[in-house]
């Protein structure tokens, strides 16, 4: 179904966007503090391409909702950081995925956002390199390193059930009963932009035509690969948020949320 909520964009307009959703009726239910009761387990998935702001999002909307964050795009930032370190060949994923489960890859969750670990030691300051973002696509479409972290995935949420968890498979593949999906999409040109801005912040010279070609190749690699692709799952919730600011995107999630967390609650009677 559709429904329609006013947004702002990012000149400061206010317009009416058509929110697309797959096998959620939005009735709007507005619920008491806090929106998911400490004794309620719950698991919020946020897929979509790069450059929708999935991380941004998530990790804000856990902090509303006071459950966990994960950013599964970490982990394979991090198994790519190896490969490119250890000097290990694209066309040896064993070797790889060796080497990834020697590293035991997990997070501190006493950090905010939590800091992911390779042998036991941060490595955040190596997975976002311009060298790591280049080919993570690639290597984040390897069957036999996508297998080993859906695992760990699923025994992150076991540990942490209170999740929102985001990336390119959550809702079709890692966590397909989660009891909240969502979709992130929006035009490559705008994704493009947003990267390129984001990375002149960091003092970078950016050529965006070639962060736009980037862009689409990544779309390309992670929409058809035969492992865990970039699909929008039937019951997750489309948000294009092309035309939306940050808090538009996470206030029409929380009530979605709100709506859903009601809803299962009065099922539990």
């Amino acid at each position: 179904m559709a429904g329609e909520s006013a947004s702002t964009l990012d000149g400061g307009a206010t317009r009416v966007v058509r929110v697309e959703t797959a096998g959620v009726e939005s009735r709007g239910v507005q619920g008491a503090d806090p929106i998911v009761p400490p004794n309620v387990p719950i698991i919020i998935t946020i897929d979509g391409p790069a450059g929708t702001g999935k991380s941004t999002v998530a990790r804000t909307l856990a902090m509303r909702l006071g459950l966990d964050f994960l950013d599964t795009g970490a982990m394979y930032r991090a198994a790519t950081a190896i490969m490119i370190d250890y000097e290990i060949p694209l066309d040896e994923p064993g070797e790889l995925v060796s080497k990834v489960i020697g590293a035991d890859l997990h997070f501190d969750w006493t950090a905010d956002p939590p800091t992911i670990l390779a042998w036991n030691a941060p490595i955040d300051h190596r997975i976002r390199s311009e060298d790591v973002t280049a080919i993570v696509s690639d290597v984040a479409a390897i069957g036999e390193l996508r297998s080993h972290m859906v695992r760990k995935q699923q025994i992150i949420a076991a540990q942490h059930p209170r999740l929102v968890s985001e990336g390119r498979d959550q809702g079709s593949v890692v966590f397909p009963g989660a009891a909240v999906k969502f979709y992130l999409d929006a035009d490559p040109e705008v994704r493009a932009r947003r990267r390129a801005d984001q990375l002149r912040l960091d003092g970078l010279d950016v050529d965006e035509a070639a962060m736009l070609e980037r862009i689409r190749r990544r779309d390309e690699i992670d929409s058809t690969r035969s492992d865990g692709p970039l699909i929008c799952p039937d019951d997750a919730v489309r948000l294009d948020t092309s035309a939306l600011s940050v808090e538009g995107v996470i206030d029409e999630m929380e009530r979605v949320v709100r709506e859903r967390v009601s809803a299962l609650i009065d099922s539990d009677g």
